[in-house]
């Protein structure tokens, strides 16, 4: 395992430049309330080089491959209080780094490690303190100019490399993220299974005995954490976009809206899906999920290598406003044709977000929508609805090895003009793709996607 990280080292190094340093510290831990900490999660641009999940380390990677580590130093006492720590001398080679020194010599050895280099690499806006750590550190490297030391005069982001570098996943994180979405389907299906067969029993059931289900299976399997806060939205709820798992009671009649995924070893799974409480879609409930879930089938059909990121969104768009007009949502008479919708976008009263975003470590993953290859091709327009200029430019090419999410979806609140029958209903269907040279792999399909088979399950 550490040739996969020690790999990453190098293709880093060979991109800082000669003269090149780069710093990648880990996450703080953070404070909860008063003495006790949040379950500690490491930086994920940290954990991508090293694949070390203490806390108080740091990463010197040098353009000529040298990688330098701090770390906890071993502290019998500590440990056992907090856990065993790896220490110093084990991390050179469990971690195959060439040295490996105690994070409370950072402050004098790092200004060391900064001399005669020409640019100094760091993660910006990412590490509250790191720039002001960092120029403290380069002023002790001035501080020793007349004994003949230079210190760096340019400064690079090292997120600009690393992202890219994150943005195609290698086999080994295409591995990982498959179990993580494994798991995270049989958290769904529990999920589903447990609400049909609590109101079939009379049982009164909260959103929070559903998210307990999800919670159970993920660490069941092995999951460290939630890759975010699980979203278990019951009727009404499910229009909030961001609604967290609460109190609010599960009811026979209405839709369920669980948007959840685990993390695991690292790498996050994100996969939402909406079914009826009792396992039985009303009409009303059944026309708009039908919708959703066409929409869905046309976005994952132009999710291949070669196309655009921004292929699945138009394509979703498309079929989701057509539905708005055949099911009365849009009135044909204000509102014309399915281009005029797409073109006003009048469809963003029911549909306000993206129909993907990039998944691997992070659930909302590092790395570029438009193609960095054609920066210099720009176009204007005028926002419809806010009447802000917008700089356009063409959005990324798929690559296969990509991993994008895949998340149509409509909410409808009460409103003029907005049928009844449709009021409060919240559906989001969605799943992760690994792109491919010739379509994609959705990899979350463990849990069903279509309305019968959501039933068929459901009765189970």
């Amino acid at each position: 395992m550490t040739s996969v990280y020690a790999q990453r080292r190098a293709r880093l190094a060979a991109q800082l430049g000669a003269g090149g340093v780069a710093i990648i510290p880990t996450a703080p831990e953070l404070h909860r309330n008063r003495d006790t900490e949040y379950l500690y999660r490491h930086d994920s641009y940290f954990y991508y080089l090293t694949g070390f999940s203490e806390p108080n380390a740091c990463l010197v990677l040098t353009s000529d491959g040298k990688s330098v580590l701090f770390c906890q130093p071993k502290d019998l006492e500590r440990e056992v209080w907090t856990g065993y720590r790896l220490g110093p001398e084990a991390a050179k080679a469990k971690l195959a780094v060439e040295q490996a020194f105690s994070s409370d010599e950072i402050n004098a050895r790092l200004p060391r490690l900064l001399e005669n280099r020409e640019r100094v690499w760091f993660p910006f806006a990412t590490h509250k303190g790191l720039a002001e750590q960092i120029e403290g550190w380069l002023g002790q490297v001035r501080g020793r100019s007349r004994f003949g030391v230079l210190c760096p005069t340019q400064q690079g982001d090292a997120c600009a490399l690393l992202d890219e570098m994150r943005l195609v996943k290698d086999a080994h994180e295409l591995d990982i993220m498959r179990r993580a979405s494994e798991i995270s389907a049989r958290a769904h299906v529990r999920a589903m299974q447990r609400s049909a067969r609590m109101i079939r029993n009379g049982e009164e059931v909260r959103e929070y005995h559903l998210d307990a289900e999800l919670l159970h299976e993920f660490r069941q399997h092995g999951s460290q954490y939630v890759a975010y806060g699980s979203i278990v939205a019951a009727g009404a709820n499910a229009c909030v976009l961001h609604y967290q798992a609460d109190k609010a009671p599960v009811r026979p009649g209405e839709l369920v809206l669980i948007d959840a995924g685990c993390e695991l070893d690292g790498y996050a799974s994100d996969i939402t899906r909406t079914f009826p409480a009792d396992g039985k879609f009303t009409g009303p409930q059944r026309a708009l999920y039908d919708l959703v879930l066409a929409s869905q089938e046309a976005a994952v059909a132009v999710t291949k290598a070669g196309n655009r990121f921004n292929d699945p969104h138009d394509a979703t768009v498309a079929v989701l406003a057509q539905g708005m007009l055949d099911l009365g949502l849009l009135d044909k008479r204000k509102y014309g044709t399915v281009q005029d919708v797409i073109e006003s976008r009048a469809y963003f009263q029911f549909y306000m977000h993206r129909t993907g975003h990039w998944l691997g470590m992070d659930v909302h993953d590092c790395g570029s929508y438009v193609e960095p290859t054609e920066l210099d091709v720009v176009s204007e327009r005028k926002d419809p609805i806010s009447g802000e200029t917008i700089a356009n430019r063409p959005s990324r090419i798929l690559q296969p090895g990509m991993v994008t999410t895949i998340e149509p979806g409509i909410y409808v609140r009460p409103g003029a003009g907005v049928p009844e029958q449709f009021h409060n209903i919240g559906i989001r269907i969605e799943d992760d793709a690994i792109v491919t040279e010739t379509g994609c792999e959705l990899i979350t399909r463990g849990v069903p996607v279509k309305a019968d088979e959501i039933e068929a399950l459901m009765r189970g």
